[in-house]
């Protein structure tokens, strides 16, 4: 497994890198069969220290905490916690999901861009149609079925889920709603 630990505007010391490894290498081993790559980030917000944890999973999933606390330990550790109880709360839908599966989760590449806000005092903004572009990313787009999608959606702790629906590998849409249930965007089925 490839693990990546940095800090934005801290420095990372070897023995906070060994023991990053160390714990999550425990929590992984318990709970997921084939992590890939694990991405942890250390930051500071006023007085505390925040832990951005992302594990990428070979079945396509992807597993991601944030723990904060006043002491940068303490907030692995946090974030630690919180992917523990996300692994342990999919372990069994994600051997259910992927039990019928013989090949890992099929990605496909697209583009990611950060669009600039428009600002509402800005009459002369409010009447261009373009956007500035701040930044361009590639991206990656799962195959993934419908109830597979949620629960990436789920477990990554995210609003939205883009994917190809395994069934007819058109892009389709699962989001959180504001009613706390989900929705699903298929524009195949209206054609």
């Amino acid at each position: 497994m490839r693990y990546q630990i940095s800090g934005k505007q801290i420095d990372i010391g070897e023995a906070l890198q060994t023991h990053v490894k160390t714990e999550l290498g425990e929590i992984l081993a318990k709970y997921a069969g084939r992590p890939t790559d694990a991405y942890v980030v250390f930051s500071k917000s006023g007085h505390e220290y925040v832990c951005e944890s992302v594990v990428h999973l070979s079945t396509g999933l992807t597993a991601q905490a944030t723990g904060k606390a006043s002491e940068i330990y303490a907030a692995f550790d946090s974030s630690g916690e919180k992917m523990d109880k996300q692994l342990r709360r999919y372990k069994r839908r994600l051997k259910d999901h992927h039990a019928g599966r013989s090949q890992p989760v099929e990605l496909s590449d697209a583009g990611s861009y950060i669009l600039e806000p428009i600002d509402d005092s800005d009459e002369a903004a409010q009447d261009t149609v373009n956007a500035m572009i701040v930044a361009e990313m590639e991206t990656k787009i799962p195959s993934l079925s419908v109830g597979e999608a949620v629960m990436q959606m789920e477990i990554a702790s995210a609003p939205v889920l883009v994917f190809r629906n395994e069934k007819h590998n058109g892009i389709n849409v699962v989001y959180r709603r504001d009613d706390g249930n989900i929705g699903w965007i298929d524009p195949k089925a209206l054609g």
